[in-house]
């Protein structure tokens, strides 16, 4: 099972609509990237589907087991090591001892960090941290993953290493990514489909369909690209210009 969202709003006392009306379906094994500008509901879009916010109308459908989440900081707790930041998820699944120890050292081999198992969050680079997050949130053996901005604030060489990285990841573990993002190119990177939203409050705007040939013909991907950044400046300053009237 996927994603199913019918009709969905969410509203913020003092904000009004951030969300309205936004329906979808994300089918299981899925790689959707959600793309707007800052401010259009796509955190907000997450938490729900993580279940951390309860939609103010429409209703939603996740797999039993939730969806685990990935943030744009890594969150790690500093005076653990690599392998105990990524096991704290087992530990608190209940999981057995041997059991958490191997998928342990299979997790973070699977993000190529199995030589830093014994590091601290300070003894590791941004890109490392953000695969320790990225090898926590797997650890939770949920269907769905939910990531939000996740490299964002990483320098360009790093981020395309993590985005060969989580494609390869996609097509070995076959799950479910929700995947939100403001960079375009990013978002044709990555995904098999993207949603671009509106501005405040998020509507569903465009979606398309990412092939891998067009992913991998430059002269398309950057039409796409550019096609896309248009929608999103345009939406940014009908935006800004609704703030400055109604303030």
């Amino acid at each position: 099972m996927g994603v199913l969202l019918n009709e969905v709003s969410l509203s913020y006392p003092g904000t009004g609509l951030v969300i309205d009306r936004l329906s979808t379906e994300i089918d299981d094994g899925e790689f959707v990237a959600v793309l707007g500008a800052s401010g259009c509901g796509k955190s907000s879009l997450l938490n729900m589907i993580a279940g951390l916010l309860a939609p103010s109308s429409g209703w939603l459908e996740v797999p039993k087991d939730g969806a685990a989440f990935m943030f744009q900081d890594a969150n790690l707790l500093p005076w653990l090591t690599a392998s105990q930041n990524v096991d704290l998820a087992l530990k608190l699944a209940g999981k057995p001892v041997q059991e958490r120890e191997e998928r342990v050292e299979e997790l973070l081999n699977l993000v190529q960090l199995g030589h830093a198992s014994d590091k601290k969050p300070h003894e590791l680079s941004g890109g490392m941290r953000q695969r320790v997050a990225l090898a926590r949130a797997l650890a939770q053996d949920r269907q769905v993953l939910l990531m939000d901005e996740p490299f964002a604030a990483l320098d360009a060489i790093t981020r395309d290493m993590l985005h060969e990285q989580l494609r390869s990841l996609w097509g070995q573990t076959g799950k479910t990514i929700i995947f939100v993002t403001h960079n375009v190119r990013e978002a044709i990177r990555l995904s098999g489909r993207i949603l671009v939203l509106s501005s405040h409050p998020g509507r569903i705007l465009e979606t398309r369909r990412i092939t891998d040939d067009l992913r991998n013909n430059p002269t398309q991907a950057a039409a796409l690209a550019d096609e896309l950044t248009t929608i999103l400046r345009k939406e940014q300053r009908k935006h800004e210009l609704t703030d400055r009237i109604t303030h």
